[in-house]
């Protein structure tokens, strides 16, 4: 065997060690992408299943501002938890 022919054996191991590594290291990274793409896809899908609730939402933003729409919704939060809490 050639000193050639042992310097190219030599570089492909050296390659396929690079990439083997690499492509670990994408595996790895593609199930945190894929977890937070599953995360996003519950809201949407969520939000699909309610567009009433989001036309809601969306109205009450741009009406009230995002500010007092908070506070409402604090409210009413805290007023149904009271009431909840009565009914049992």
């Amino acid at each position: 065997m050639s000193a050639h022919t042992r310097d190219l054996a030599r570089q492909r191991e050296e390659l396929v060690a690079r990439s083997t590594t690499q492509r670990s290291g994408l595996v790895a990274n593609w199930e945190v992408v894929v977890a937070k793409t599953a995360a996003a896809d519950r809201i949407l899908s969520t939000a699909r299943r309610h567009p009433v609730a989001v036309a809601a939402a969306v109205a009450g933003v741009v009406l009230l501002g995002s500010r007092r729409l908070f506070d409402v919704s604090e409210r009413l939060l805290t007023l149904y938890l009271l009431l909840r809490g009565v009914r049992r």
